[in-house]
């Protein structure tokens, strides 16, 4: 069987069974199907509702097929490999659909049509390699962080370095280089800085005077950004054409911008934490192997695509 048509046919389960029923009750609004699964699990274990949780226990049997079990632990890896626009759909509306699904599955798996072809088997191997390797990726990046680590990172990279200046300025956007030089002029002759961009600006802060508050060092387009760095406080300068127009450019106040607080900036420097370390480790990993590549032009890589191999 070609791989194009195994996968039309695990989609077809997804979209064919009981999910959209309860995707499209969701998305309308309609009174949920009563959750059969949830009172079958309180009946077999007996377990006492607190809080309104039931017990959880991965091995705890929600169905069976000819003795074959299907397993609370199932039904939430299943879950956790749905779409994204299933996730937010509450759980009481999917365990319905969820479990009918598992249970078709295996009866079809069960039939005398399922079989194991190759394509089964090497789609396993993939799997259950991938699966390894996330567990294995997921251990590395535990170890990796701790308080001490974190701190040290934050010093090095923001408090021990020149953090560099921020800009407070205000402008007039204008559609011409003659209409701005007429507005410089003016401004230059002693008109309210903020009363002509108010009257004249076609950019969005006109009304609030032109100001554009703070920002650092490449957070505006080039030309405006390199005219505001050559200025000093109460400057105006003009006219400066960017993609947006031509600026008239008062600066208002420079300061030294200030190192983030920690708990801003926690989550990124974990990130990089563990991405420097699974580089690391998978270095190791990788000197340590005896690992052999054939060399490309050794295969075809036209062969690819040829899921036609799968057929039998």
């Amino acid at each position: 069987m070609p791989k194009t048509t195994l996968m039309s046919g695990v989609a077809a389960l997804s979209l064919l069974l009981a999910l959209p029923v309860t995707a499209e009750t969701a998305d309308h609004g309609t009174a949920p199907a009563a959750d059969h699964g949830a009172e079958a699990e309180h009946a077999a274990t007996g377990a006492v509702e607190t809080g309104g949780n039931l017990a959880v226990d991965l091995g705890q049997v929600v169905a069976s097929v000819n003795g074959k079990p299907i397993t609370l632990g199932h039904m939430i890896v299943a879950k956790a490999a749905l779409p994204q626009q299933y996730q937010t759909i509450p759980d009481s509306q999917l365990w319905d659909g969820l479990l009918e699904q598992l249970i078709q599955q295996e009866l079809l798996a069960q039939s005398p049509d399922a079989h194991q072809t190759k394509l089964v088997d090497l789609s396993m191997a993939n799997e259950r390699r991938s699966l390894l390797a996330a567990v294995a990726l997921t251990e590395v990046a535990k170890r990796s962080v701790n308080e001490a680590k974190v701190l040290e990172i934050y010093q090095r990279d923001f408090i021990d370095v020149e953090q560099g200046k921020e800009f407070n300025a205000s402008h007039i956007l204008l559609d011409t280089e003659e209409e701005a030089k007429t507005v410089l002029a003016e401004v230059k002759d002693g008109a309210d800085f903020a009363t002509a961009a108010r009257d004249k600006s076609t950019g969005p802060s006109g009304p609030n005077g032109g100001e554009l508050g703070w920002f650092g060092a490449g957070m505006m387009v080039e030309p405006f950004q390199n005219a505001v760095e050559a200025m000093s406080p109460g400057d105006v300068v003009g006219p400066v054409q960017t993609q947006f127009g031509w600026h008239i450019i008062k600066l208002n106040q420079v300061r030294s911008a200030e190192a983030p607080l920690l708990d801003d900036v926690r989550g990124d420097i974990v990130k990089q934490i563990q991405q420097e370390v699974i580089e690391e480790h998978i270095d190791a990993l990788t000197r340590q192997a005896d690992v052999t590549r054939a060399a490309q032009d050794a295969v075809d890589p036209s062969a690819l695509s040829r899921t036609d191999l799968f057929e039998e």
